[in-house]
C-alpha cells in the first residue's frame, strides 16, 4: 500500500480497541467512535475480504455485499499488497473456529 511518510498513529486509540473483552463492547465503543456511515464502510470491506479471501469472484462479490467495483478493487489490494492486517485477522479467527470460514 501507500508508504509515504503519514502522521504519527494515536497508538492509545488501539490500546483502547485491545482492552474491549467481548463483541458487545467492541460494537459500543465503535458505536461512539464512528458515524453511522464510517461503521456502514468498515464493515463492507471487511465482508468483502472475507469473500476475497474465500475466493469469490467480482461480480459475485458485488451482488452479496452491494460493493463497487471500486471498493472491491481496493481491498483486493489490501490483500495482496497490504501490511497483512487481514490475513493475522483470518488466520486467527480460523484457529478460533476451525469449521467456520472467515
Amino acid at each position: 500500500m501507500n508508504k509515504l511518510p503519514r502522521k504519527p498513529r494515536n497508538k492509545a486509540m488501539y490500546e483502547a480497541i485491545l482492552s474491549l473483552q467481548t463483541v458487545d463492547e467492541c460494537m459500543k465503543f465503535f458505536d461512539d467512535l464512528c458515524t453511522v456511515s464510517e461503521l456502514l464502510a468498515m464493515e463492507q470491506r471487511f465482508q468483502v475480504a472475507v469473500c476475497l479471501n474465500n475466493g469469490m469472484i467480482y461480480n459475485d462479490i458485488l451482488a452479496e455485499t452491494g460493493a463497487s467495483s471500486a471498493t472491491i478493487s481496493r481491498v483486493n489490494r489490501s490483500l495482496q499488497y497490504g501490511n497483512d492486517g487481514y490475513a493475522i485477522v483470518f488466520e486467527r479467527m480460523q484457529d478460533k473456529n476451525p469449521e467456520a470460514e472467515a
